[in-house]
């Protein structure tokens, strides 16, 4: 928490602390904004929470819940997203519909904040698709428009999109994700990617 302290102003750390941080501990999805050693700074990375299966040994005790990671980003390709990553975070509210206000987290300069954010599953599943089928891709204008079609999706498209990304085996994954990233992002070079990412920003 030191480090979430010394990069929060006043007013920032005060509403982290009463309503932020709490709801991360039992929230469906969470970002992570941190530093890995090998990767420009910031990093971010999703995950998703799991409860682990029923364990006999416990005495009919489930296990505490294990967050488990969903995609990154990071470098120039993170820059490019954060637009759209700030309006996708921004639609998260509490349980009682207040927004959360998250993106203050994340703003348009130098982004000095290190901790986790809780994320609804439309939020969480909306960036771990984006995350995941950016990685293989360098156009960056490919990568921010993938990130606008997405963030245009459903819950529901959002949720079957990832399922058939990252739930069919090695193989199948990773056709589907290129196949994906060609429906959402066009082939390289083509021409109309730049028309159609003037239409999808905001």
């Amino acid at each position: 928490m030191e480090n979430q302290k010394s990069n929060l102003d006043l007013d920032q750390l005060t509403d982290f602390q009463q309503r932020i941080r709490i709801l991360v501990r039992n929230a469906p999805w969470v970002l992570r904004i941190t530093d890995l050693r090998d990767k420009p700074a910031p990093v971010f990375i999703v995950k998703k929470r799991y409860l682990p299966d029923e364990d006999p040994r416990k005495n009919g005790i489930k296990s505490k819940t294990v967050l488990r990671d969903q995609g990154l980003i990071y470098g120039q390709s993170l820059r490019r997203c954060l637009p759209v990553i700030r309006l996708i975070i921004n639609g998260v509210c509490d349980e009682a519909g207040v927004p959360l206000e998250l993106q203050q987290y994340t703003g348009n300069g130098r982004i000095t904040f290190r901790g986790n954010l809780p994320l609804d599953e439309e939020a969480g599943t909306k960036l771990s698709l984006i995350f995941q089928l950016q990685a293989r891709v360098k156009d960056l204008d490919r990568v921010e428009l993938i990130a606008w079609r997405v963030e245009r999706f459903s819950r529901e498209e959002a949720a079957y999109w990832l399922t058939r990304a990252t739930q069919s085996g090695a193989a199948a994954n990773r056709w589907a994700q290129a196949g994906m990233r060609i429906m959402l992002g066009g082939q390289p070079d083509d021409k109309a990617i730049l028309n159609l990412l003037e239409k999808l920003r905001r």
